[in-house]
């Protein structure tokens, strides 16, 4: 009985070194759910010859776990020993590698792991990937993406920020003059050690939008008033006459410190400094963050 642990921890330690050695998305792999029924691994090559199968580089033990037929491998009971590199051979030639990995439980939600956001309506948006679990993330846009099809374009990091997690720039095809009726879908893949996490988030666009924060372009001295000119930031989207942005304006007042906001662009005259953000009216967005205090002289 001993023997027999040695043995089953041994295969074990092998199959989990192999899997967290994977830090990037197989060209091929196949996803078995978690609920241990068998899944058939083809090889690539089409010719009559006769082919062996190994698992992380070892040959493989046919005695209860697995079965041939022709070129295909069964693998019966999918289980954490049975996940890894399946890889199939012709002599000493490598034919083809397949990785199989296994769908995380359910209950990782979505929302908790990926945030979004636009700066604009215009074709780009950036997302969030925040769990520092996975070894590797990507994220696909459409229905293609939702059911794993080979067809997703899928959009690798730019990199893993140190406690951000990984960052993301998306594209989409919505007009930004149409009213939006259609949903975008992201879905994310995700690897950690032999396991596999998919799923997809679905938003209208105007729900991710958030400005960057506005310029204070200038102000001058209308009576007993200041009047101020809030521009938008760069990012935001263009003309300024149709993608419109309501401004709010926070002040402190030079004698007493107090500080006042005012979504009107005639503020009172006797303050030391002010700052400004932005939102989109239409949609209520969240209000962009503010601009720097700057001081007003005058």
């Amino acid at each position: 009985q001993t023997t027999a642990f040695l043995c089953i921890a041994g295969f074990l330690l092998i199959s989990l070194n192999a899997a967290q050695d994977l830090n990037h998305f197989p060209e091929n792999f196949v996803l078995a759910k978690r609920n241990g029924h068998s899944v058939t691994l083809n090889c690539g090559d089409t010719g009559p010859e006769k082919v062996t199968w190994k698992l992380n580089d070892e040959d493989i033990d046919f005695e209860d776990d697995f079965e041939q037929k022709g070129r295909h491998l069964i693998v019966k009971e999918v289980d954490i020993p049975l996940l890894g590199e399946y890889s199939c051979w012709r002599g000493e030639e490598k034919l083809s590698s397949t990785y199989l990995l296994q769908e995380t439980e359910e209950g990782e939600d979505i929302d908790s792991l990926l945030t979004c956001r636009a700066k604009s309506y215009d074709c780009n948006f950036n997302c969030s990937w925040t769990d520092s679990r996975y070894a590797v993330v990507r994220l696909g846009i459409g229905p293609e993406c939702r059911r794993g099809h080979k067809s997703c374009h899928w959009v690798s990091s730019s990199g893993q920020l140190k406690n951000e997690g990984f960052q993301f720039e998306l594209s989409h095809n919505l007009s930004p003059y149409a009213e939006e009726s259609t949903m975008v879908e992201v879905t994310a893949e995700a690897i950690d050690n032999p396991f596999l996490l998919r799923r997809t988030k679905m938003f209208y666009l105007r729900e991710i939008v958030v400005p960057d924060s506005p310029q204070i372009a200038s102000s001058r001295v209308v009576g007993q008033q200041l009047s101020v000119t809030i521009e938008p930031a760069s990012s935001w989207s263009t003309p300024h006459s149709f993608f419109r942005l309501e401004h709010e304006i926070e002040y402190m007042f030079r004698d007493d410190g107090r500080i006042e906001r005012s979504s009107s662009s005639l503020i009172p005259k006797r303050i030391s400094k002010l700052r400004a953000r932005s939102r989109d009216p239409l949609v209520l967005s969240p209000w962009s963050q503010w601009t720097p205090w700057k001081n007003v002289t005058h």
